[in-house]
Formats: structure tokens, C-alpha cells, sequence
């Protein structure tokens, strides 16, 4: 099998923009994408479209991909339209590697969009009630009570205020990892507090404030350990990618630096024990990456993964195999998933502070990773890095969740 290639990449600001509709951003990161990859509409193959809720919000069941990209001369091709949670981008970015490892193309589309953020009542109550169809809706209320019994005994103030079922969902599965490990609530605020530090040199964050740990502790609190501050905000936003094969880069006339698309892997849920960790759906993802690519835990540079609430970095960096299990805190107390430590996780400042539009977020993270693997990332570039990992995760079934999807990527010498 051919290499693949990263050759281009596109990502527009990611926050509220009431001007911003999906046609809209679209058009500003694949314009941006193919710019970057030095291609012309034309030269695009097929493209896979990652959405979540334009349909619920707009009506637009149908072909939103093919309608988004029409206006941009992307028409005639396979339009593949494409809803996987929270992990639908990289799913998007999987699908488009696999088209191309079929040799049915050279060069494919990934892009993912979302409109999630309205004044409206009506829009907004019903954005939050989506988040409900990210788990088995005929066993929501019995899937949190069981989450909940897994870290009984672990108590703390909770908040009453405006929230999502999964930041539910996250503060369970952090209160069992609690009480099995011994985490702190403190060490989830230094995750969170190193990333809101990063997202100050990212101009397309949804926040760039920086707070300290103690911030953090006082911020809103929401279902204990978490507060607002270890959550990711509600954005719109958009990011696109275009993956070649050898003989597609060589028609580009883009001039950035090659990067390798070592291994993109796509896993679902099974039904274990909580505290079989080696069968956890991104665990699996990720060591199926690394015996693709050759590599291990210890070859990565630097990585992003998902943290729509904090404790997802700190539970990602064990089960990507950065560290052992239960050790995530010690981790990120010591500074080593700092911008200049030894692995830095999430430089873009991570969903709690770049923002999570669903569609378009592990796009996002590859978009963060290209940067990176280019030397291109400014006041936040990993020194020397050379092979990245992105971990995108989405829904809830059973006690995990529902899809994962672990990228490796590599600027070759």
C-alpha cells in the first residue's frame, strides 16, 4: 500500500459568529485548505462532509454536503455525508484515507462544519437537547445512574446550572477514576489551567484567557469535580483537510512540507468492565495506530486529544500509553504535557479553550498537528516536533464511548 499525505489543511476561527452559517464556513476552510495544498477545485476527487445538527436546526436532512460544496466548484464528485458524535471530523478524515487506500482516487476532501451557538430560545434549548442522542436515548437516565454508582463515595459541591448530559457523563466517569486512583480535582485544574495558557497564542481559539489553577477551582462549578472552566464551550467553526496519495501530491503545487498520514485508525464500543483499560475504545484505536504505524507511545512528540471536559486529557494521556494508568495527574502536575515539556498535549488550547463544534473538531486537532509537524505554529510550536497523535472521541455507549478515532502523523526527515 502507498504512502499518504497531509497536503493541505484550513480551519476558520472557532467561537460564536452570529454571521457564520454553515455555506459560509465551509467556503473559508476548504478555500483555505486548498490554497494551502496548492489546489484547484477540480483536482479534488471526493469529499466526506461532517455535520451533526444542521439537520435538527435547519432542516437540512439531506445532501448538506453537496449543497455547502457546490458553490465552491466542488460538484459531480462522491459526496459522502457523514455523522459519527463528537468524533465525526476524524471519521471524515478516516473515511477519506480509506477511499484513497481503495485506489478508487488520489486525492480526497475531509471537512466538517457546525452552527451551534443562536440567541434564539428556542435554537439554543434545542442544541442542548441534541447532546441527548449521543447515547442509547431508551437508556439515558440508567447509563448515568450506572456511571454514578462507579465513583460512589467520591462527593463534592455540584452545580445546578446550565450544562449538557455528557458534562454529567464526564464528571461520573472522573469521580470512578477518583476513587479507584486517588485523582484531585486539583490536577484536573492544572490541565485545564495549562490549556487555557496555550490558547493565548492561538488567534483561532474560542477563548484565549489564561487562568491559573486556582481560577479554575473557583469557576462555576457543574457536577462535581468539574467546573465550567474544565469544559469545553458550544462554538461554530469549521476545518478542512486534503489527504493525497504520492502520485495526487506530485499534481499540487503546494510548497508546505510533506506530512505523512502514518496510520488513522476508527474503533467502536464493547461491552467490559470499567476497569478493563486495555479494552477501552480509544485504547484500542490507539494501539491499532501504533502497530500500523511501527511506532509507540514513546516516538510522539506531541499530541491532541479530546478534553471536552478536563479529565478527558488527563484519562487520554494513560490510555494513549503516555504514562500509566492512574498516573494522568502526577503528569500533568509535573509540567511534562506543557508547551516545552516533554510531551506537550493539546498546544492549540484544546476544546476547553479552542472550542468544540462538533463536526468540525478533530479536523481542528489535525489542522493544530500540520502546524506543528511544519514548524508553523508560532509562539506555541513544539520544539522539534516530528510525529504527532490526534485522539477524537464521541457519544456514550455503555461505560465509553461510542467511537474513537487515534491519528499518527509524521514530517519525514
Amino acid at each position: 500500500m502507498g504512502k499518504l499525505y497531509l497536503a493541505g489543511v484550513g480551519m476558520t476561527k472557532f467561537g460564536p459568529d452570529p454571521a457564520a452559517t454553515v455555506k459560509s464556513m465551509t467556503a473559508e476552510a476548504v478555500g483555505a485548505c486548498l490554497q494551502d495544498a496548492g489546489a484547484d477545485p477540480g483536482q479534488v476527487q471526493a469529499a466526506y462532509f461532517s455535520n451533526t445538527l444542521q439537520g435538527l436546526l435547519e432542516g437540512q436532512l439531506s445532501i448538506p454536503g453537496q449543497i455547502a460544496l457546490r458553490p465552491l466548484s466542488l460538484h459531480g464528485i462522491p459526496v459522502v455525508n457523514l455523522e459519527n458524535a463528537c468524533a465525526s471530523g476524524s471519521t471524515a478524515f478516516w473515511l477519506a484515507c480509506q477511499h484513497l487506500r481503495s485506489g478508487a482516487a488520489d486525492v480526497a476532501l475531509a471537512v466538517g462544519v457546525e452552527k451551534m451557538v443562536f440567541q434564539e430560545p428556542a435554537r439554543q434549548a434545542t442544541v442542548m437537547r441534541a447532546f441527548e442522542g449521543g447515547m442509547d436515548v431508551s437508556e439515558g437516565d440508567e447509563t448515568l445512574a450506572v456511571l454514578t454508582a462507579l465513583g460512589a463515595g467520591v462527593d463534592g459541591p455540584s452545580g445546578d446550572g446550565h450544562r449538557t448530559r455528557f458534562m454529567d457523563i464526564y464528571a461520573a466517569l472522573c469521580r470512578a477514576h477518583m476513587a479507584r486512583f486517588g485523582t484531585t480535582q486539583r490536577q484536573l485544574a492544572v490541565v485545564a489551567s495549562k490549556n487555557h495558557d496555550h490558547a493565548e497564542h492561538n488567534e483561532r481559539c474560542h477563548y484565549r484567557r489564561t487562568l491559573t489553577v486556582d481560577q479554575v477551582l473557583a469557576s462555576r462549578p457543574l457536577g462535581y469535580p468539574l467546573t465550567v472552566a474544565m469544559c469545553s464551550p458550544l462554538s461554530d467553526g469549521a476545518a478542512a483537510t486534503l489527504v493525497c496519495t504520492e502520485a495526487g501530491l506530485a499534481r499540487l503545487r503546494g510548497a508546505a512540507p510533506r506530512i505523512e498520514v502514518l496510520a488513522c485508525e476508527l474503533t467502536s464500543a464493547t461491552p467490559r468492565p470499567f476497569d478493563a483499560f486495555e479494552r477501552h475504545v480509544a485504547r484500542r484505536a490507539a494501539l491499532a495506530a501504533y502497530a500500523t504505524a511501527g511506532l509507540g507511545p514513546e516516538d510522539v512528540d506531541v499530541a491532541e486529544v479530546h478534553d471536552a471536559a478536563a479529565f478527558g486529557e488527563l484519562f487520554m494521556t494513560e490510555l494513549l500509553g503516555f504514562c500509566p494508568m492512574g498516573e494522568g495527574g502526577p503528569l500533568a502536575e509535573s509540567g511534562a504535557t506543557r508547551i516545552g515539556g516533554r510531551l506537550p498535549v493539546n498546544p492549540s488550547g484544546g476544546l476547553e479553550s479552542k472550542g468544540h463544534p462538533i463536526g468540525a473538531t478533530g479536523l481542528g486537532q489535525i489542522f493544530e498537528l500540520a502546524l506543528q509537524l511544519r514548524g508553523a505554529a508560532g509562539a506555541r510550536q513544539v520544539e522539534g516536533a516530528r510525529t504527532a497523535l490526534q485522539e477524537n472521541s464521541g457519544g456514550l455507549l455503555g461505560i465509553e464511548e461510542g467511537a474513537a478515532v487515534v491519528t499518527l502523523l509524521q514530517r519525514p526527515d
